[in-house]
């Protein structure tokens, strides 16, 4: 598209000139939002025709304005410079709010904290923070002592001067002679590897671009990475000689579709080097012995339309995880190492429905497995003579993680555990003694005393019947007569299950008399993948009713009330939220869809995008799928805008964003904002200097979520109308 004159009206002109100019307003006069300008698009695709008025505000030259957002079209920056100010105006009765909530927030982190070190041979390696920073510092110190500490990255330092700095990943050689990590300075996941001597500090070899991910051969010799294209997907595998340069880059595995996703790793016991690839619906694996990492990749088993398995090595067999032979909760099946193809698999532990095998660990004498059963996550350990127990834990609603570290020959698994009364708290278990030592507990600077909150876990029933899980989180005492406000959160894609985690965010809003409620509607995996499942395709809708039956259900007994209630959800879960809105605008106060997902159709028409072709298993192909087509356009939050009551929204999102372009909320605003019947305001505000994730730094993150929490109040209380 060219670059065009931007045209708006005269009122929108002079708002827009004195918003973005950051002028002053008289103290009478109010806000007056952006008015962007119509400039209809005709789109016809499978013989179906829509008009979309604002296409213009996507720049043709999107994949460079990822890398350098100068570059972005000086109408869009003009607009979206405007909406911010706009957003800044209506929002200015709520700083004091912002900056008092950003305050607790900060007051709840250990500004100094260190993780738990993680052992690897002589040498133990943890990362740390130093008061008043943003960034950690990541470093090294020998095995079991408290000094003779190696400093490997200043993340601090390295960031100074820039709006963005973010380290994707970062790892030491088997050898613990060099130190790699990935560095994406503009916030749209497109990385720069660096390699270091870690006795020298000074370089090693030529930086590697556009990293997606990367690993280091076990013998310390190579670095196998995978290339992200000029469309931002991960297309191609290489390996280079670490301190090597691009001209001794050798392609290793070139992926054929599109739709997968390819990343390489090493397997726990260091003797296998795997290539996984893999979409929604199927996956394949290959092979390269970490003897001999310069051999060409041996193929597991040929990939299959509806058949995922990945693999892990335990001692002589690999272990698969599975969702083959109709095991749609996976199951976990051995094959030996010479023979790894499906033809010789052997049922190891068994599918059950609802019991879901989220990933494992080995280590030489056993192997771990998560589990999710009923929206709570368990650890079995199975020993190698066949013994088999789980971890036990006291409370209702709690969530695990689990740690596998670096070592393989160890009886010692880390597992974090949390619930949202509970801090973090991290644990060293011995496999074989069953005994476990509390290594580290989240300190609380300012204070957190749990017996002051309660936790409960809920079932709203949806319309077909299906029990929603709902997690809440109140201060004692709180009194359900709908008095209460509610935070209702959500998200339901991907298999991607909400967890009652400790929040130093949330409760900021419970401790000013809020309800903060976690919905898990169907197209998570809170419930199994089934659950996910009948989230998906041609079932999305039931994320969205699942979302509204717990909205109901909550109103229903005494937690919060239409005008007390603010939806919540980012990403996927910001289709979500542009769904309800659609959907059932009288139930909220406010709505916060943060790098909202709104232009499903438009954007899963578009095979430019990083995650268009891959995501189709998901959503639906409406370029060749008339039926998809047609179910995407019925829900599409976008699309289905209406004349209708919508209660007070705000969008957010990031310029460099790859997963959510910024178009996507911009668009949408630009249509909600005229469409609405109730006056209600309709706020954007884009982070110019970051992505998907936000503000990198860790305070100026905690400054985002202050200002959507804000909102909340101020949607509930209605700030806008005396402002």
């Amino acid at each position: 598209m060219n670059r065009r004159e931007l045209m708006v009206g005269a009122a929108a002109t002079a708002a827009s000139t004195s918003l973005a100019s950051g002028s002053a307003m008289s103290a009478t006069a109010k806000p007056i939002p952006p008015v962007a300008r119509k400039e209809p698009k005709r789109i016809e695709q499978l013989g179906r025709v829509r008009v979309d008025d604002y296409a213009w505000m996507k720049d043709d030259n999107w994949q460079k304005v990822l890398r350098d957002p100068t570059l972005i079209k000086a109408d869009v920056k003009e607009h979206l410079t405007a909406e911010n100010a706009y957003t800044k105006a209506m929002l200015a009765s709520t700083e004091p709010l912002q900056a008092t909530m950003f305050e607790e927030m900060k007051g709840r982190i250990k500004e100094d904290d260190a993780s738990v070190p993680d052992a690897d041979g002589a040498w133990e390696y943890y990362t740390r923070f130093e008061k008043g920073a943003q960034h950690p510092i990541h470093a090294r110190r020998p095995r079991g002592k408290a000094d003779g500490e190696v400093i490997l990255l200043d993340e601090e330092a390295e960031s100074k001067g820039k709006a963005f700095y973010q380290v994707g990943s970062a790892s030491h050689t088997a050898d613990h002679a060099r130190y790699g990590w990935m560095v994406d300075e503009q916030g749209s996941e497109v990385y720069r590897l660096h390699v270091k001597d870690i006795a020298t500090g000074e370089a090693v070899g030529e930086p590697v671009e556009s990293v997606a991910e990367f690993a280091f051969s076990p013998d310390s010799r190579w670095i196998f990475w995978t290339l992200r294209d000029d469309n931002g997907r991960p297309a191609k595998i290489f390996r280079r000689p670490i301190g090597g340069a691009a001209k001794d880059d050798v392609l290793v595995y070139d992926e054929p579709d599109e739709g997968f996703f390819i990343g390489a790793g090493v397997t726990q016991s260091r003797k296998w080097i795997v290539i996984g690839c893999g979409n929604q619906d199927s996956s394949e694996a290959w092979l390269i012995p970490a003897s001999d990492p310069t051999a060409a990749p041996v193929l597991v088993e040929k990939r299959q339309v509806g058949v995922r398995y990945d693999l892990d090595h335990w001692n002589d067999h690999f272990v698969i995880r599975t969702n083959a032979d109709g095991a749609v909760d996976f199951k976990l099946v051995t094959t030996p190492e010479d023979k790894p193809g499906k033809a010789n698999w052997k049922d190891w532990i068994a599918f059950k429905p609802g019991n879901l095998i989220l990933g494992t660990t080995a280590f030489r004498d056993h192997f771990v497995r998560l589990e999710k059963v009923d929206a709570l996550n368990r650890i079995v350990i199975t020993a190698r003579d066949g013994a088999e127990h789980a971890i036990d834990f006291d409370e209702q609603a709690y969530a695990l993680g689990l740690d596998g570290g670096y070592e393989y020959d160890t009886a010692t698994v880390r597992f974090t555990y949390t619930s949202m009364t509970t801090p973090r708290q991290w644990f060293d278990y011995d496999m074989a003694t069953r005994k476990r030592t509390l290594r580290k507990t989240q300190e609380i600077p300012s204070g957190h005393d749990p017996a002051k909150y309660e936790t409960r876990r809920l079932n709203a029933k949806a319309a077909d019947g299906a029990e929603v899980p709902i997690f809440v989180l109140m201060k004692k005492g709180t009194k359900l007569d709908g008095s209460a406000p509610l935070l209702l959160y959500g998200y339901g894609s991907y298999g991607i299950s909400q967890e009652p985690n400790f929040s130093i965010r949330n409760l900021s809003l419970v401790d000013r008399g809020w309800i903060w409620a976690t919905a898990c509607p169907r197209g998570g995996a809170e419930k199994g993948w089934s659950w996910f499942l009948d989230g998906k395709k041609f079932k999305k809708k039931n994320t969205f009713t699942d979302f509204i039956a717990c909205a109901e259900h909550l109103h229903a007994h005494g937690y919060g009330k239409p005008p007390t209630t603010v939806a919540y959800g980012g990403s996927a879960g910001g289709l979500l939220m542009g769904a309800i809105a659609n959907i059932r605008p009288d139930l909220w106060a406010g709505i916060i869809a943060a790098v909202p997902f709104v232009d499903v159709i438009n954007t899963m028409s578009d095979t430019s995008l990083p995650l268009t072709p891959p995501e189709w298993p998901e959503w639906g192909n409406p370029l060749e799928d008339p039926e998809a087509y047609d179910y995407m356009l019925s829900y599409s939050p976008y699309d289905q805008i209406g004349a209708k009551p919508y209660p007070a929204i705000l969008a957010t999102g990031g310029l460099s964003d790859p997963r959510v372009t910024y178009w996507e909320p911009e668009k949408w605003v630009a249509k909600l904002r005229p469409a609405s019947t109730s006056g209600n305001p309709v706020l954007l505000k884009i982070n110019m200097e970051a992505g998907h994730g936000g503000a990198s730094g860790r305070f100026d993150f905690l400054k985002e979520i202050a200002l959507d929490y804000a909102f909340a109040v101020w949607a509930v209380e209605r700030g806008w109308e005396t402002a």
